[in-house]
C-alpha cells in the first residue's frame, strides 16, 4: 500500500484538497494525470459532469469536448461497463481513431487504465490515470496496479459524491438488515458463501441472496466493495 493508503481521500475536506490526494496516489503508482468525473443523470437524455483532473491547460477543452467523448472508446466502455479497461495505441487503431491517438498523445496521454462506478439513482464514478510510459508487461504487476487502482476508486467516489453534490443529492446513508450485516462481517473474515451459511446456519443460496442485497443497498459491484464501504459507513467493525 502507498504512503497514505487508500483511505487518505476520505479526508479531503474541499475540491482542492480532493485534487491533490487524487493527483498524490496516481503519481505513487507512476501515472501523470488522473481524472474523476461525477456524473448525475437528469434524464430526457441529459447529465451533469463535474470534472476533478490534472489534464494540462492546452488540452481540456479538447478533453471535455461532448463530441470528442462520445468517439473516445475508453470513455464510450466506461459508460457502459464497471470492468476496467486497460488501454493504449492498439485500443485506438482497431476502432479506426488512430489520429485521435495521436492528437492526445502529444499531451501525454499515450495508454493509461480507466474504470467506471455505476451507483444508483442514477450516479455514475468514472475514474482514470494516465502516462507517456508503456504499462508492465508482466501480467501479474499490472493486476496489483489495477486493483490499487479499484480499491482507491471506491473511497475516491465517496468523496466525491460528499464534496461535489449538492446535500439534496448525496445518498442517504443505506439501511441493512442484521442478516445482510451479519453476512458482510463473515466475508469481511475471508468467508465464502459456503462457510458463512455454515456459521449462520443457512444454506449457501441465501448467504449469496443476503451479500447480494448488501451489495445493491451499498451501490456496490462486488462483495469486497460493499464490504469496504459498511466500514467506513460504520455499519460493521
Amino acid at each position: 500500500m502507498l504512503p497514505g493508503g487508500y483511505s487518505s481521500v476520505l479526508r479531503a475536506a474541499n475540491r482542492e484538497e480532493f485534487r491533490e490526494e487524487l493527483v498524490r496516489f496516481s503519481h505513487g503508482l507512476g501515472f501523470d494525470t488522473v481524472s474523476a468525473i461525477t456524473v448525475v443523470d437528469l434524464g430526457l437524455g441529459k447529465c451533469e459532469f463535474i470534472n476533478v483532473d490534472n489534464t494540462p491547460a492546452e488540452y481540456t477543452d479538447t478533453y471535455l469536448d461532448p463530441v470528442m467523448q462520445r468517439s473516445d472508446p475508453v470513455m464510450q466502455h466506461c459508460r457502459r461497463h464497471s470492468v476496467p479497461i486497460v488501454w493504449d495505441q492498439e485500443t485506438y487503431v482497431e476502432r479506426g481513431l488512430g489520429e485521435l491517438w495521436e492528437h492526445q498523445a502529444r499531451h501525454g496521454f499515450r495508454t493509461g487504465i480507466a474504470m467506471a462506478l455505476h451507483l444508483p439513482e442514477g450516479k455514475h464514478f468514472q475514474f482514470g490515470v494516465d502516462r507517456e510510459d508503456p504499462l508492465p508487461s508482466d501480467a501479474q504487476e499490472l493486476q496489483r496496479l489495477v486493483a490499487d487502482l479499484q480499491l482507491f476508486a471506491v473511497h475516491a467516489q465517496d468523496t466525491a459524491l460528499r464534496l461535489l453534490l449538492p446535500p439534496a443529492e448525496q445518498p442517504e446513508r443505506p439501511s441493512l438488515t442484521p442478516r445482510e450485516l451479519d453476512v458482510l462481517r463473515w466475508t469481511m473474515e475471508g468467508k465464502t458463501a459456503w462457510e458463512v451459511g455454515a456459521v449462520l446456519g443457512i444454506s449457501e443460496r441465501t448467504a449469496v441472496f443476503h451479500v447480494t442485497n448488501a451489495m445493491h443497498k451499498l451501490g456496490c459491484i462486488n462483495k469486497q466493495q460493499a464490504v469496504l464501504k459498511a466500514l467506513r459507513l460504520g455499519l460493521i467493525d
